[in-house]
């Protein structure tokens, strides 16, 4: 596994990430409001009402009354902002810390949150379309982030990340490295059957998505594979 930690690479274009850090503020704060019962509705149903179901999506299912909170193709979105757990929130979070900013540097406020929202309802898609009968909410910020990564190693492969490696090593490796590791870990659990409540091929499917859309969503003059 691999948890970056710092790239230390600065924002040329912006004078801040806002929409990153918005991004990570949002889902802190739906997170607190789900996890602390601040909500009048449970925590199990919240899931149910804004996490993407399958089955539901494509109408084989129907859920109970009272639900669902938002009509089914808007869970694509919604879902993005949930998390089940507090690692599961401060894994997504960390990897959209230090890779957003600089993707929204390459991009621009705009088009960065068109992206990463594109990225996550793509990814929602691979993994519904994967499994269509499936009636478990997919919920988490995991497929935009993923397209994150993707972006990122893209535009700037040779940039040297700091990240813990296995158990907990720290280690300084190129972009290009540290993610190639981690998205051969994405495959192999995909593949050949990781955790079954994580969504490894909404992952592959943001990963698939990112790689796409910043060819035609970064800014003119970035180039791809910097030298930076």
């Amino acid at each position: 596994m691999f948890v970056p930690l710092h790239d230390g690479l600065p924002v040329r274009f912006v004078r801040a990430p806002f929409v990153t850090r918005g991004l990570v503020a949002a889902c802190v704060l739906a997170y607190l409001a789900t996890g602390l019962g601040l909500l009048p509705i449970h925590e199990t149903w919240i899931y149910a009402g804004l996490g993407v179901i399958p089955s539901v999506l494509f109408g084989t299912e129907a859920l109970p009354d009272g639900l669902p909170l938002v009509p089914g193709p808007l869970t694509l979105a919604t879902s993005l902002f949930l998390h089940a757990t507090w690692l599961h929130l401060l894994g997504n979070m960390l990897f959209l810390w230090v890779f957003g900013d600089n993707v929204e540097d390459a991009m621009g406020h705009g088009r960065f949150l068109l992206f990463y929202l594109l990225c996550g309802i793509g990814a929602a898609l691979v993994h519904a379309f994967i499994d269509p009968d499936s009636t478990r909410p997919l919920i988490g910020a995991s497929g935009a982030v993923s397209g994150v990564v993707a972006a990122y190693v893209m535009l700037y492969p040779r940039v040297r990340v700091w990240g813990l490696f296995l158990k907990g090593i720290p280690l300084r490796l190129r972009a290009s490295w540290a993610i190639s590791f981690w998205v051969l870990f994405q495959i192999a659990a995909a593949f050949l059957g990781g955790d079954e409540g994580v969504g490894w091929f909404a992952h592959l499917g943001g990963l698939a998505v990112g790689a796409l859309l910043v060819l035609v969503l970064r800014r003119p003059g970035v180039g791809l594979f910097s030298r930076a």
